[in-house]
C-alpha cells in the first residue's frame, strides 16, 4: 500500500535536464578550450584529428580520434603504410603544440616526420580550383574557331564577403612526406628507450609515460606513439610473452581511462610477423577501441591496382582496408558502426592518405561494362555547368 498522496509527481525532472545541458555545455567548452580539439558532430566527446582527413571519416563518424581511445592498426607484408598514418598523427600533434610520446625508436624517427603544408581545407580546396580551372580551359578551347567564340577564359568574381573575418583554429593539416618537418615542438618530443630489464621491459615505459603525464599541465593533450609493436628489430625476444604484453596494454587502456580528455593513442602492428589469428593478437583487438587492417597489393596485382581508379585523374589505389573494429559503444552510446566490414581502399601520395570504396575493375573480355565505365568517367557537355 502507497502512502504518497496522489496526483503529485515525484519530481520534476527540471534538474536533471538541467544537469544534462550543463554537462553537455562543460564538455563542449573543455574540447574548445584545448588545442587542436573539438566535440565529435555525432555526440559532442571531445575529438583530436589523426593528421589525415580520410581517415578521421572513417572513425564512426566522429569525424576524428575521441580522447581516451586507442587505435590499432594493423599491416600486412614488408610495406610500412601503417609507419606513413603513424607520421601523420605525430606530425599532426607537433603542429597543434601535443606532448608526443614515442615508445622504443629514438630521435632519427621524429626527423622524418612530413612537412607541414597548411590546412587541409586549403589544401582540398586549391586541389578542387586547380581541376575546375582545368575543366574551364578544356570547354573554352574546344569552341576556338567558331564563329562568336572568344579566347577569354571566364572567371567567376571574387566573393570577399565569403572570407573569413578572423582566422578560426585549424583541426586537421595538410603534410608532404617528401619533405620534412621543421617545427619549435620537435624538441619536446618525449622517445622512451626500450632499456633491459630482468622482468616486463614495458615496466620501465609505463612509468615513464605516467611520470610525464603528471609533470605537464592539466591542460596538455597528449598522444602516444607505437611504432611497429613487437618488433624484433627493436623489441626484447621475452616481450612478446602474454604476461608482459597483456599487462602493458591493461595498463595503457587504465591510463587512458583516468585520463579521457586529454590522451590518445595510436598503435602499429605487423600482421605478417604476428597474424590475427593468433590468441595474443586477438587480445589485443579486444583491448584496443578500433582496429583497422591494410592489405597492400601484391607485385602480381599491379594490372588490377592500376585499372582501380575510377577516372584517369585519380590515383590507382595501392591496396584494401578492413575495419574491424571503430570506437562507437561507451556509456551514452553514440557513434555508427556502417564501415565495419565495407570493402575499402586506400591511396597514399606524397600530401594525404585517402580512403575511398574499394570495386574490382571490370572483366578484360566485358565490353559492355568497360565502355559504362567509361562513360561514367567523364560526363557530358549538357550536364557540365558553370
Amino acid at each position: 500500500m502507497s502512502f504518497r498522496k496522489r496526483n503529485i509527481g515525484i519530481s520534476s525532472g527540471d534538474n536533471r535536464e538541467i544537469n544534462q545541458s550543463t554537462a553537455g555545455a562543460s564538455t563542449a567548452q573543455q574540447a574548445e578550450a584545448l588545442p587542436g580539439v573539438r566535440p565529435s558532430p555525432d555526440d559532442g566527446r571531445p575529438t583530436t584529428s589523426t593528421g589525415s582527413r580520410s581517415l578521421d571519416n572513417l572513425l564512426a563518424g566522429h569525424s576524428g580520434l575521441p580522447l581516451g581511445k586507442i587505435l590499432l592498426i594493423g599491416e600486412n607484408g614488408t610495406t610500412d603504410f601503417a609507419g606513413a598514418l603513424l607520421r601523420y598523427y605525430a606530425a599532426e600533434g607537433v603542429v597543434q603544440e601535443h606532448r608526443v610520446h614515442v615508445v622504443g625508436i629514438g630521435e632519427q624517427w621524429g626527423r622524418t616526420l612530413p612537412g607541414l603544408i597548411g590546412s587541409a581545407d586549403s589544401a582540398d580546396e586549391k586541389t578542387d580550383r586547380r581541376r575546375d580551372e582545368k575543366m574551364k580551359i578544356a570547354w573554352r578551347y574546344e569552341r576556338l574557331g567558331e564563329f562568336g567564340a572568344g579566347s577569354r577564359v571566364p572567371t567567376e568574381p571574387a566573393d570577399k564577403s565569403a572570407a573569413p573575418a578572423d582566422k578560426q583554429q585549424v583541426f586537421c593539416h595538410a603534410f608532404d612526406l617528401t619533405k620534412r618537418l621543421t617545427h619549435p615542438s620537435l624538441s619536446t618530443l618525449n622517445y622512451i628507450p626500450l632499456a633491459p630489464s630482468r622482468g616486463s621491459p614495458f615496466l620501465p615505459v609505463m612509468q615513464n609515460i605516467r611520470s610525464a603525464i603528471s609533470a605537464s599541465p592539466p591542460n596538455t593533450v597528449h598522444r602516444i606513439v607505437i611504432p611497429a609493436l613487437l618488433n624484433p628489430g627493436t623489441y626484447p625476444p621475452d616481450a612478446s610473452q602474454p604476461d608482459y604484453l597483456i599487462q602493458f596494454i591493461h595498463s595503457l587502456r587504465a591510463l587512458l581511462s583516468q585520463n579521457t580528455h586529454n590522451i590518445t593513442a595510436v598503435i602499429t602492428l605487423p600482421l605478417s610477423l604476428y597474424p590475427r589469428s593468433s590468441g595474443l593478437v586477438r587480445w589485443i583487438e579486444l583491448l584496443c577501441d578500433g582496429v583497422i587492417e591494410l592489405c597492400p597489393f601484391p607485385h602480381s596485382s599491379d594490372a588490377i591496382a592500376t585499372s582501380g581508379a575510377a577516372t584517369a585523374n585519380e590515383e590507382p589505389p595501392q591496396g584494401t582496408l578492413k575495419t574491424h573494429r571503430l570506437p562507437v559503444l561507451h556509456e551514452r552510446g553514440g557513434g555508427s558502426d556502417q564501415n565495419i566490414g565495407v570493402d575499402w581502399a586506400f591511396t597514399l601520395s606524397r600530401r594525404k592518405f585517402e580512403i575511398k570504396p574499394f570495386s574490382l575493375p571490370p572483366a578484360e573480355g566485358d565490353n559492355e561494362a568497360q565502355q559504362a565505365v567509361g562513360n561514367s568517367a567523364m560526363p557530358k557537355k549538357a550536364d557540365l555547368e558553370f
